[in-house]
């Protein structure tokens, strides 16, 4: 049963480094459009997606994606305490 937990949050931390990779290429103009970064998106962008429909950008600024790794963080740690509710 542990290996399961460890396996879904490791999961889930490698999917919020695919997430922060895929934030930091917006910084170079081009790098979205490569073919790296179009795997990165394909991965990225339906998790993202109902994030930026609940929040609004702030002028230029796209906090969702910090919205939605704090999510993702969220619920490994809640996997974990469920785990510990299990055990």
């Amino acid at each position: 049963m542990a290996v399961l937990f460890n396996l879904l949050t490791t999961a889930m931390e490698i999917y919020s480094w695919i997430l922060i990779i895929y934030i930091l290429l917006s910084w170079f103009p081009g790098a979205r459009e490569s073919s790296f970064g179009e795997i990165l998106g394909r991965m990225a962008e339906p998790f993202l997606e109902p994030f930026r429909k609940i929040i609004p950008p702030l002028g230029m600024i796209d906090i969702s994606p910090i919205v939605a790794i704090l999510v993702l963080r969220f619920a490994s740690a809640g996997l974990w305490e469920l785990y510990r509710i299990i055990v």
